[in-house]
C-alpha cells in the first residue's frame, strides 16, 4: 500500500527513486493497486461502451433458495413435495408464487420468471457461484471474470464512483474452497469489485475506503494532487517516462476516488428520509438495496448486492433443517419477510424514479433444493432445476420462461444454463455476446461459451 502521508522511497523499475505520496486507505486490501487502478482508467479510456447506458444490480441469493417454497409452487404435489406454503395470485394473471413474499405478488407484472435453469457442476455452493456470476466453471487454472468486472472492462467509469461494486462485502466460505467469482479473474484486479465492507443498516454506517484519512488537511491534499511537483526534476527524462505517465494516471484515479464529493454523497444513507430507510427496512440486506439504488442513480455501471455473506454461523436460504442451518419454517419467519420488504421497496423505487427502464435487476442463486422434504424438515442442494428472476433493463414483465416438472425437479421445457443467464445480462446491457475479451496471454476470449444466446423471450 502506498502512503499518502508518508516519507518513504520507492523505485521504479529503471532504478529511479522518489518519495511515496498516496495512500488509498483501504483500496488496496480490496485489490485494486495503483498500477491497477491506472491500467483500469487506460483500459476504460480506449473501450466504447455498451449500446445503451445501463446499470445492473444482481441480488445474489447466497445459499439457494427452493424453487417449490419461492417462485415456482407445485400445490398438486404430494405434501412432502409441495412443501408447508400454498400458492397466491399475482398481480401478473399468469403467475402464482408463494404465500411468504406478499409484496413481490404486488410487483409480479414487473417480473419475469425463469423456472428451468439447471446446471451440471458439482453442487456445492462455490461452484454455483461460479458459474452464475461469470457463466463458467472454472477448470485448469482460468478464472473467468464476473459479469460486473466484465461491464467495468468494457463500459469503463461514468462517474467519480467505481464501476462495480460488492454490497455489502465479498462472498466468505462457501464450503467447498473454491475461488467464488466475485473477482476481476483474468481481466486483473484493476477489475476486480470494491467491496463495501460495512453494514449500511449500523448507526454508524462509514464507507473509509472513498475518504481521505482524517488527519491530512485539504492543503496537504491539494499539494499532492500535482504529482509532478513531487517527481524528482534532477534526473532527466524520468517526466516523460512511461514510470511518471503510470504514476501520474495511478494518482489522479485513487485521488478522485478517495475525495470525490459525488462518491461521498452516493454512499451517505443520512441524505435518505427516514421514511424511505424504514420502507427498505433497517437490516443489512434492505439498506444494502437502498445503497444500490443511490449507487446506479449515481453512474455506478454495475452492482452485486450478496443477501448472505456465508452458509455457514447464519440464517440463510440454505435450509437443510438441522443446525447450524433453518428449516423450510425458519425460512419463512426469518428470511423471507426481510428479503420481500428489501426488493419490492428496490422495484417500487426504481419505478417512481423512472430508473426501472434502464436497470436490470436480476435475482440469482447458485441452484434450487431437493423437489422432496428431508427428515429435518428441510432441502438440500439440487443444480437439476431452480428459479431466477429478472426486472427491469429492456425486461417485459409478468412472465414465465421455461417450465419444470410436476415435482419442480427437471426442467420440463426450455432449460436455461448459467451462461444464457450471463448472456442475458450482457445483452440488456448492449453486448454482442458473441464479441471476444483479451484473455490469457492475449488470446481473445469468447464473452460466453458457444452457442449460448440471450434469452430473448425475456425482451420481445
Amino acid at each position: 500500500m502506498l502512503d499518502l502521508t508518508g516519507r518513504g522511497t520507492a523505485h521504479t523499475c529503471n532504478g529511479m527513486t522518489r518519495r511515496d505520496f498516496l495512500q488509498v486507505g483501504s483500496l488496496g486490501a480490496a485489490g485494486l493497486t495503483m498500477a491497477d487502478l491506472a491500467a483500469m482508467e487506460a483500459r476504460a479510456a480506449g473501450n466504447k461502451p455498451g449500446k445503451n447506458d445501463r446499470s445492473v444490480i444482481m441480488i445474489f441469493n447466497l445459499g439457494a433458495p427452493s424453487q417449490l417454497d419461492t417462485w415456482d409452487p407445485k400445490p398438486e404435489a404430494p405434501l412432502e413435495i409441495r412443501g408447508p406454503f400454498r400458492p397466491i395470485a399475482t398481480k401478473s394473471p399468469e403467475i402464482q408464487i408463494s404465500e411468504i413474499f406478499p409484496k413481490h405478488a404486488e410487483l409480479a407484472n414487473h417480473i419475469s420468471f425463469v423456472r428451468s435453469c439447471n446446471h451440471n457442476a458439482p453442487a456445492v455452493h462455490d461452484a454455483g457461484w461460479q458459474m452464475m456470476q461469470t457463466g463458467r466453471f472454472f477448470t485448469g487454472g482460468l478464472n473467468t471474470p464476473h459479469a460486473g468486472s466484465v461491464a467495468a472492462y468494457l463500459m469503463g467509469r461514468k462517474s467519480d464512483l467505481p464501476p462495480f461494486v460488492v454490497l455489502p462485502e465479498l462472498m466468505g466460505s462457501g464450503g467447498g474452497n473454491l475461488p467464488n467469482g466475485q473477482a476481476g479473474g483474468f481481466l486483473g484486479k484493476a477489475m476486480d469489485p470494491f467491496a463495501l465492507n460495512a453494514d449500511p443498516s449500523k448507526p454508524d454506517f462509514v464507507v473509509p475506503d472513498l475518504l481521505p484519512p482524517k488527519q491530512i488537511g485539504e492543503a496537504r491534499l491539494d499539494r499532492r494532487r500535482k504529482l509532478r511537483d513531487v517527481v524528482d526534476e534532477t534526473v532527466s527524462g524520468f517526466e516523460q517516462s512511461e514510470n511518471a505517465q503510470l504514476l501520474d494516471s495511478s494518482f489522479q484515479s485513487a485521488f478522485r476516488i478517495i475525495t470525490s464529493p459525488q462518491a461521498r454523497e452516493a454512499f451517505d444513507l443520512s441524505k435518505e428520509p427516514a421514511s424511505v430507510r424504514e420502507r427498505y427496512g433497517m437490516n443489512r440486506f434492505g439498506q444494502c438495496c437502498l445503497l444500490s439504488r443511490r449507487l446506479v442513480e449515481a453512474g455506478v455501471r454495475f452492482v452485486t448486492i450478496n443477501t448472505f455473506l456465508t452458509v455457514f454461523n447464519e440464517v440463510t436460504w440454505d435450509i437443510h433443517g438441522t443446525a447450524p442451518f433453518t428449516s423450510i419454517e425458519g425460512m419463512k419467519n426469518i428470511v423471507a419477510p426481510m428479503y420481500d420488504q428489501g426488493y419490492s421497496a428496490l422495484i417500487e423505487d426504481l419505478v417512481q424514479r423512472g430508473l426501472l427502464g434502464n436497470t436490470l435487476v436480476c435475482n440469482l442463486s447458485e441452484f434450487g433444493r431437493t423437489p422432496r422434504v428431508n427428515p429435518a424438515g428441510g432441502r438440500d442442494h439440487w443444480p437439476q432445476c431452480w428459479s431466477v428472476y429478472f426486472a427491469g433493463g429492456g425486461v417485459k414483465g409478468g412472465r414465465v420462461i421455461g417450465r419444470s416438472d410436476p415435482i419442480g425437479g427437471y426442467p420440463a421445457e426450455r432449460p436455461v444454463t448459467p451462461p444464457e443467464i450471463i448472456a442475458t445480462i450482457y445483452h440488456s446491457l448492449g453486448f454482442d455476446v458473441e464479441d471476444t475479451l483479451p484473455g490469457p496471454a492475449g488470446r481473445p476470449f469468447p464473452l460466453t461459451d458457444s452457442g449460448m444466446k440471450p434469452i430473448m423471450e425475456l425482451f420481445a
